[in-house]
């Protein structure tokens, strides 16, 4: 018994006099994720519009255009098409020319508000038109066409949420302990369908669809393009990845 606790003991200082002598180093790695779709066949990207709806308070078919475009350039190793917005919900409802690439200007014509995805099914035929993709996709060189649906609608919610609340003990020190209140919280809901075409053929490919939420306090006076932003935030990784092998940053520690 004696023995058996002597060898214990030194096991102990063994491992404690390696770990006072080891030198630890944290090492920077990169993960690679790989792209859900094979976009290889392409050497350039046409973000080409969104029918969009929900708030008027911001334009999500060309504040989603604008911030791909941006981070696809960054970002991507296709070339980014600079072409006007694609008039979508004019093409989709017959008020324009089916092979037409011109600038949108959704105002000159009254169109009832889309308010929620309902709405958006009588101009959800247009993605199914490879006719019309085709025509765009040989003005542009055959690029990989991005389009779909954007709805960025008001939201509402009450109930019982946790806050930290700062109280002072009976000696006078701070301290910050949770606390259950009823309150009722506005913010914002982001629902993105991406459709993307084969700009050689028309013919859709796999999409993808994200959907994000964001409540603030009753109290908090967030701007709708700031909440926006803040949503695009979180479904700009997923898109890339879609598209492009991204990179995971991480550290592995070694020992010495």
């Amino acid at each position: 018994m004696t023995g058996r606790l002597s060898l214990k003991l030194l096991s102990c200082v063994l491992v404690i006099g390696v770990a006072g002598c080891a030198s630890f180093y944290e090492i920077p790695i990169e993960t690679p994720i790989a792209a859900k779709l094979d976009v290889s066949a392409f050497q350039r990207v046409f973000i080409a519009g969104f029918i969009s709806g929900g708030t008027d308070d911001v334009d999500g078919n060309l504040e989603t255009v604008r911030l791909l475009r941006s981070q696809l350039r960054m970002k991507s190793n296709l070339r980014v098409v600079d072409a006007d917005v694609l008039p979508l919900m004019e093409v989709a409802s017959g008020r324009s020319e089916a092979g037409a690439s011109t600038p949108a200007r959704e105002a000159d014509v009254e169109t009832p508000p889309i308010k929620n995805e309902k709405d958006l099914q009588p101009y959800e035929h247009i993605f199914a038109d490879a006719d019309y993709w085709k025509r765009i996709g040989e003005e542009y060189q055959n690029p990989l066409i991005v389009t779909g649906t954007v709805l960025f609608t008001p939201h509402s919610q009450s109930g019982m949420v946790q806050r930290e609340r700062e109280v002072m003990d009976p000696l006078g020190r701070r301290r910050v302990e949770p606390v259950r209140e009823y309150m009722e919280r506005k913010g914002f809901i982001l629902d993105v369908r991406f459709v993307f075409i084969d700009g050689r053929s028309g013919a859709q490919m796999p999409g993808e669809k994200f959907r994000e939420e964001r409540l603030y306090n009753q109290n908090d006076n967030t701007p709708a393009l700031s909440s926006y932003f803040e949503l695009m935030d979180e479904m700009v990784p997923r898109f890339l990845n879609t598209l492009s092998t991204q990179k995971v940053r991480g550290s592995r520690v070694l020992i010495k």
